[in-house]
This record gives C-alpha cells, structure tokens and sequence, in this order.
C-alpha cells in the first residue's frame, strides 16, 4: 500500500474519532438534564458549589497525571490574562448555577432555548464589541431570533429571563475566552481554582448552619462527587474532537447539547408546549438555518477562491458556531 494512501485512510480514521468524539461531548452535555434531578433535595447553590469543588479535584489529577504544569509559571506574570480568567469563572459559575436551577426547577425547555439563541447572542458579541461586520443572511438571522425573544415573551407571559441568562453569560465566557487565549483544560482548572475557595467555604457555611450537604446517604454523595468526572470528561472529548475535525463541523454539532436538551424537556419531563412557544422555538430553528446556511456557503466560496486571493473583505462571524 502506498505511503500517501495509508496517510490518507489514517486521516479518514482520525476524522471520524473526532466526529464520535464531538457527538459524545455534546450529548453528554445534552443529556445533563437527566443527571441534576438525581441530586434532589440538595439544593442548586450546593450542586453548584460541589461541582466547582469536585470539578478542580479532577482537573488537578488529570495535570498532575499529565505531568502538564509548564502553562502555570508563565500566566503567573501576566495578571491581564488570570484577571479575566477570574471573570470567564464568574460568568461560568453564573451559567452553570442558573442552568442547574433552571433544570431541578422545571424548566428544561427554556435553558434548551438559551443555547439555542447563543450563536445568534454571540454574533450580536461581535458587532457591537468587536466592530465585526455582519453579511445580510447573519444580520436577517439575528433579526428572526430578535423575533423570537418577542414572541416567546408573550407565549410565557414573561421575559424568557433563564433562556437570555444562559445566552448571555455563555457569550461572555466565550468572548473572554476568546481574548484568553488558554487551552481547554488548563482554563478549566484556572477557573475552577478561582471559584473554588468561595464553593468550599459556601459548603462550610451550610454545614455550620445545620444545611449538611452530604447527609443523604453513600449513594447521593457519590453522585455529588461525581459532578467533578462528569464535568471534566466532555470537556476533555471536545478538545479531543476540537484538533481533529474542522471548525465547520464543531459548529454543526454544538446543535445537538440543545436539541437533546429540548426533547429530555418536551418527551421526558413533559413540559408544557403551547402553540405559541413552538412559534418561538421555530424562529429560533429558522434563524439557525439561516445562519448554517449562510457559515456553509462562505466556506464553499471560501475553498474556490485561488490560493493567492488574499482575505475576504468581510470577515465571517465565526464565533456563531462556535461553542
């Protein structure tokens, strides 16, 4: 067998682990829905607080494991980058806390909606902070999802608050991120370190003042503990998946966290879907089509261009499929 056909059948084997591996780490993130009932009764500012404590228990096993430390040092002299790294914690935190309120409270279907409307969230990012010029498709697409918000107001009868926080607070961390610069599990570890005194010490308190966490049996405690591997394992599957698919395809895929979010909503926990929240939710579906539509054809067009014809006058809003 040729040298250039083995090259290419292992590269055919390495794109297709990462597709798995990108399907794995959206659905377990998708399927997060599922797990945070089992911890009932505690409450959501304590799975949070666990989490976040168990969370860098793992991160540090896994450096240490690694024997990937050299990225500490270096950041350690640049208090720009550990002073957004502590914000990129605090809008994690904010997400992950409401995401989990939102689920153990009923509301499984509005936080499918928040990720939904995050790409849409993020371009908005882009042009208003970052000065980004948008192409007409994307700019009908943030149109239609604007649409969205109005008449999912009216079908709630209120402001989807739990779906614009998510959505908001995602597309500050991405943003942050984005300026950052770190990799996918050093960041993680950083920012779990940064909320991990404060989860500790919050745990504390609630065990002082007769809130004990872990007083429901071995059983729960485990699944508490567990909040940690849970967190770390689709994280380390996406940035697996990350270096061996192309961005397009991260970006098709990030769809799936909230499309298996609505459905555990919709078929599992039954919620309610008056014709109004479809009505919604099929603006936000169309605004999305729109805006793949639109990633896809720039790239079409992008990989006809002749090596030598330099960067597009308008620069595509790729953090919109990006996750």
């Amino acid at each position: 067998m040729a040298p250039e056909t083995r090259g290419s059948q292992g590269s055919q084997r390495e794109l297709g682990r990462g597709v798995w591996l990108g399907v794995a780490a959206y659905g377990m993130w998708g399927l997060f829905p599922l797990y945070w009932p089992l911890l009932e009764p505690t409450a959501s500012g304590d799975i949070l607080a666990n989490r976040m404590c168990w969370s860098l228990v793992v991160a540090v096993l896994i450096l240490t494991v690694r024997g990937h430390w050299s990225w500490l040092r270096p950041l350690l002299g640049q208090p720009r980058r550990l002073a957004l790294s502590a914000l990129a914690a605090a809008a994690i935190s904010l997400n992950w806390g409401v995401y989990i309120w939102g689920v153990n409270s009923g509301h499984v279907v509005e936080t499918s909606l928040g990720y939904f409307i995050n790409p849409l969230v993020t371009i908005g990012f882009g042009v208003l902070l970052l000065k980004e010029r948008l192409r007409s498709a994307q700019w009908a697409a943030v149109g239609i999802g604007a649409l969205s918000v109005v008449v999912l107001t009216i079908g709630y009868g209120r402001l989807p608050w739990i779906a614009l926080t998510l959505a908001l607070s995602f597309a500050v961390y991405g943003l942050l991120k984005k300026k950052i610069a770190l990799g996918g599990l050093e960041s993680f570890a950083l920012e779990t370190a940064f909320i991990f005194p404060f989860a500790l010490a919050f745990l504390i308190y609630r065990s002082v003042t007769g809130h004990a966490v872990f007083g429901h049996g071995a059983g729960h405690f485990t699944l508490l503990l567990l909040t940690g591997p849970i967190t770390a394992v689709p994280l380390l599957m996406f940035g697996a998946a990350a270096i061996r698919i192309p961005l397009s395809t991260m970006g098709l895929l990030q769809y799936l966290a909230p499309v298996f979010q609505f459905l555990c909503g919709v078929l599992y926990f039954h919620e309610a879907m008056p014709p109004a929240r479809w009505a919604g939710f099929a603006l936000v579906w169309a605004a999305l089509a729109l805006l793949t539509w639109d990633a896809l054809r720039r790239m079409r067009t992008d990989r006809a261009l002749p090596a030598d014809a330099g960067a597009p006058a308008v620069a595509p809003a790729s953090a919109g499929v990006t996750r």
